[in-house]
């Protein structure tokens, strides 16, 4: 019997395969393999700014991260941060700055996960996720919360030291758990949120909170969002999501209750699907699935059986 772990096996869910790249964390307090790794003629570096980074077409029509040797680079000393070494032994950085850089052939554009992540190759998709969790990071965690201090960058980018009171601080994490429920009759509960456009309908999701299990979220979230009681929870795959800085834990669950009772704050309707009413919705226009890079349209996809069908609003 096939189970949904094993699907999962049949195509990676988007952000979550192997990105080709070792991290190398032993190098990161290496100043003097740094140094040496910064200069090396085969090292590439691209800019991050705002979540984005410039990408170009290729002619064969592939999408790719753009990416110069070091000493092409922008210049920058503090805000340069260690990405990881491939098989081929090439080093990979990335230049946080107020702004990218201009490109002298046109054809390059700037472009973030939403947009470029599933035109990506794994190693590319891989680096930028990587590059825009630290930006985001960086940016927003620039002060000790112990002190006050302003910190200082360490660790090639994966640390901040406060240089009054000594604490360090490192990338935040943030675990979500986001489930595709199914009820006896295998129709799958999908919803829309209050900010969301009308048609916009999703798996459910939610925030773990401190002292609770993944499991105990999952069915603590669908519970409280759509009123719905869950009994059997099966973990499938993780997806990195630094919008800004979230791991989603995805998870199929089965329902023991089917009456919905929305909570009107996070969800405005939900429905249950099944495959047959979902593709007439998708076909008609009338729902609007996820986008592809997102794990919640490959668990969709996982219990539909099959890529999703498009819709007249692409």
């Amino acid at each position: 019997m096939t189970t949904w772990t094993d699907r999962t096996a049949i195509r990676p869910i988007a952000l979550s395969a192997a990105s080709g790249i070792d991290r190398a964390a032993h190098h990161r307090l290496d100043e003097a393999w740094l140094a040496a790794a910064w200069s090396h003629p085969t090292t590439r570096v691209f800019v991050v700014s705002g979540g984005q980074a410039l990408v170009d077409d290729t002619p064969d029509g592939r999408t790719e991260l753009v990416m110069t040797p070091a000493f092409e680079a922008p210049p920058t000393e503090t805000h340069r941060y260690f990405l990881g070494v491939d098989e081929d032994g090439v080093r990979y950085f990335a230049l946080q700055k107020d702004s990218l850089p201009g490109r002298m052939d046109q054809s390059a554009r700037p472009a973030g996960l939403r947009e470029a992540g599933a035109l990506l190759s794994e190693r590319d998709a891989g680096l930028l996720v990587h590059a825009v969790a630290l930006e985001n990071w960086q940016r927003l965690h620039r002060f000790c919360s112990r002190c006050g201090e302003r910190t200082v960058i360490a660790a090639a980018g994966h640390i901040r030291r406060c240089p009054a009171c000594g604490a360090e601080h490192y990338p935040r994490t943030d675990p979500a758990v986001i489930m595709l429920v199914t009820d006896e009759l295998d129709r799958a509960l999908l919803g829309r949120q209050v900010h969301w456009p009308e048609g916009r309908f999703s798996t459910l999701a939610g925030f773990v909170e401190p002292g609770e299990s993944i499991e105990q979220a999952v069915v603590r979230e669908v519970a409280e969002e759509v009123g719905v009681r869950v009994g059997d929870v099966e973990y499938l795959a993780s997806q990195p999501w630094p919008f800004p800085s979230s791991l989603m834990l995805g998870f199929m669950a089965r329902a023991t209750s089917s009456r919905i009772r929305v909570d009107g704050e996070e969800i405005h309707e939900a429905r249950w699907f099944s495959r047959d009413d979902l593709r007439t919705a998708i076909e008609s226009g009338e729902v609007l699935p996820p986008s592809g890079i997102s794990i919640a349209a490959r668990l969709i996809e996982l219990w539909y059986g099959e890529p999703l069908p498009r819709g007249p609003r692409g």
